[in-house]
């Protein structure tokens, strides 16, 4: 049999403005109905930690989507990562060097595969003030220094851009699913 890996799920767009509403106990009890195992909720905007024998991500996303289009009625896309993939991006975030950069305006985007060769590079070259992005494989790092409410670089515009599904969570949300999945993982 093979040993529980810990993975992290973003759900793209569950609980914003009153859409796609799903009670974190429902989702719980949904991951727990599909076989995952030490399912633990974080904040109502679709962070969801796990342990599973699956041995392909892909297979974790596909059966949790299936769920919720059956059990809520609706699409969600539903992203997977492993701890090891955020303890990358914590470690591999651009925007550190700059100790001047208000860690409080950080976001990560991310996407559900790497964008073709070229489409980060054409997006990079469109105006968007003082607000920044870096594409790195699977995530975009987002700098807003006027708040994300107030940029134009959000999940739509990555998805134009980059022809990828995306979603966003800010750096402290990051933070946190690392150190949940951490703790999760050394169970």
């Amino acid at each position: 049999m093979a040993a529980l890996k810990t993975y992290i799920t973003l759900l793209r767009g569950i609980n914003v403005s009153g859409q796609k509403k799903i009670r974190m106990a429902e989702l719980k009890a949904l991951y727990e109905s599909v076989g995952h195992q030490d399912v633990k909720t974080y904040i109502q905007s679709g962070n969801v930690l796990l342990r599973s024998r699956a041995a392909k991500e892909s297979s974790i996303s596909r059966g949790i989507e299936d769920a919720i289009r059956k059990n809520f009625g609706y699409p969600v896309t539903v992203l997977v990562r492993t701890p090891g993939d955020l303890e990358k991006i914590v470690k591999n975030n651009p925007y550190l060097e700059n100790r001047s950069v208000d860690r409080s305006r950080l976001y990560v985007t991310f996407l559900l595969n790497s964008p073709e060769p070229g489409l980060a590079e054409a997006a990079a070259e469109i105006e968007s003030g003082d607000d920044t992005f870096r594409v790195a494989g699977m995530e975009v790092f987002v700098y807003c220094p006027g708040g994300y409410g107030k940029t134009r670089l959000s999940n739509t515009f990555f998805e134009k851009k980059l022809k990828q599904v995306a979603t966003t969570r800010n750096w402290n949300t990051v933070n946190k699913l690392l150190e949940l999945g951490v703790a999760l993982e050394s169970m």
